[in-house]
């Protein structure tokens, strides 16, 4: 019998891995991909491992830069200058810098002004409780009034929540303003990191340092139920056979996790952990042999193009990593059941390009060389307002399982750092247990 059975090797499962590894634990990961990484996953492009889904960290994330300290690789952290902007009224605006909101015409110059100040007004947010009972455009409306709201902020709501927009909470905002208010250089410019090799050269130091302290990590291995006796864990059920555990940590999204906990739970439990609302991620992932833009991330505040945010990878990450390849994500959130999630490659694919052209007009899909589509169906939470009553414990009814999920990452939104602050957290918890019980 192991110590802990952990169900999940995206960044909180590795992140706990590693801390149990290294206190001596006998630890296993179960992961039913055929890689590590979760929504940090990666492909093949020019020879050099992609993110699936974009990826970056803000240089104030602490804790991922702390398991990097640990693995002795901080010379592997990249962190550079990058370029944003804002697609409205079928025009490109740079929003890179402070002063870069001057020449945003659409706003009156007072209400310019009035965006500007947000992100200081959030950074000096002291209590993020008082902002629970508040949606987002609430909280919006009060701060910058109505004009900063329909053309900025309203779009982009809707874009990434769809029907879900108005119950999002003020402080899923609140967080998303602190961030990038706390990640700019001296000049005002976002400085944004990256890690040599990608995300995946990462995953991979994190399981080997997890094996050569005598952990596991299983691949392609399907988590099926968690088992117990007696109200207490015995093990996890998986597509290789039984495992059995002294403690289980179950990462996987709530949905997912409550259906492994079903046979176990207590009548209910299963229903609190579904009542989170997730959205789900269809990210088109382009090769082109020129670049599209100049900047990096393109926020889209048009209600009729079909992709929230346009990302230039290649112009965060040099495109020489990839044999020359420029990349392009194309990145919508939207239900699992919506049709733009549920058509064929190909017909996504077109829409994509045919979105494109309307942006940039110039541009020609035979600079396509590849095209490549990724899909998550459950990569974003929806942070309602009182969402903090809506979060399931650590602990659940079941004696030594415990759940720790994107869903739980709060008044944070879900993301590697997080993802690996709570790994850490969970595997200093259950090693507490596991001595008290021995």
């Amino acid at each position: 019998m192991i110590d802990v059975a952990i169900v999940g090797a995206g960044f909180t499962g590795l992140a706990s891995a590693f801390e149990l590894a290294r206190q001596g634990f006998k630890v296993t990961v179960i992961e039913k991909d055929s890689e590590p990484g979760g929504l940090a996953g990666s492909f093949s492009v020019g020879g050099q491992r992609l993110e699936k889904f974009y990826h970056h960290w803000f240089t104030s994330d602490e804790h991922i830069t702390s398991i990097v300290r640990r693995l002795g690789r901080e010379e592997d952290v990249l962190s550079r200058a990058t370029n944003t902007g804002m697609y409205y009224a079928h025009n490109l605006f740079r929003l890179s810098r402070p002063r870069d909101l001057l020449a945003f015409t659409p706003l009156s110059f007072a209400n310019r002004l009035r965006l500007g100040y947000m992100t200081l007004a959030a950074r000096r947010v002291r209590n993020w409780q008082e902002l629970e009972p508040l949606t987002a455009k609430e909280w919006l409306l009060e701060l910058c009034g109505e004009q900063v709201y329909q053309i900025v902020w309203e779009p982009l709501l809707v874009g990434k929540f769809g029907e879900f927009a108005a119950d999002v909470s003020a402080v899923w905002l609140w967080n998303k303003l602190k961030l990038r208010g706390g990640s700019r250089g001296r000049g005002g410019q976002e400085i944004l990191a990256y890690y040599k090799g990608g995300f995946s050269a990462l995953t991979s130091q994190i399981v080997e340092d997890v094996k050569s302290r005598g952990g596991e990590v299983q691949l392609n291995t399907a988590a099926l139920a968690v088992s117990a006796a007696e109200g207490q864990v015995t093990g996890v059920i998986t597509s290789n056979g039984v495992l059995p555990a002294r403690a289980v940590l179950v990462t996987v999204p709530l949905p997912l996790a409550a259906n492994l906990l079903a046979p176990v739970g207590v009548n209910g439990y299963g229903d609190t952990l579904k009542r989170i609302r997730h959205l789900a991620n269809i990210c088109i992932v382009l090769e082109l042999n020129r670049s599209l833009s100049s900047m990096y991330w393109l926020n889209v505040n048009d209600p009729s193009f079909p992709f929230v945010g346009v990302i230039e990878h290649t112009n965060f990450e040099p495109a020489g990593t990839y044999d020359g390849k420029h990349i392009v994500y194309l990145s919508k959130y939207l239900p699992s059941s919506a049709e733009l999630y549920r058509m064929c490659d190909s017909d996504a694919i077109r829409v994509g390009l045919d979105a494109l052209k309307r942006m940039f007009p110039e541009f020609r899909k035979d600079t396509v060389t590849n095209a490549t589509v990724w899909r998550a169906d459950y990569a974003q939470p929806v942070v309602e307002r009182n969402y903090s009553r809506l979060v399931p414990a650590f602990e659940t009814p079941v004696k030594n399982v415990f759940l720790s999920t994107m869903a739980q990452i709060y008044p944070e939104d879900r993301g590697t750092n997080y993802a690996v602050r709570n790994g850490i957290e969970a595997a200093k918890t259950i090693s507490g247990r596991l001595r008290t019980a021995n």
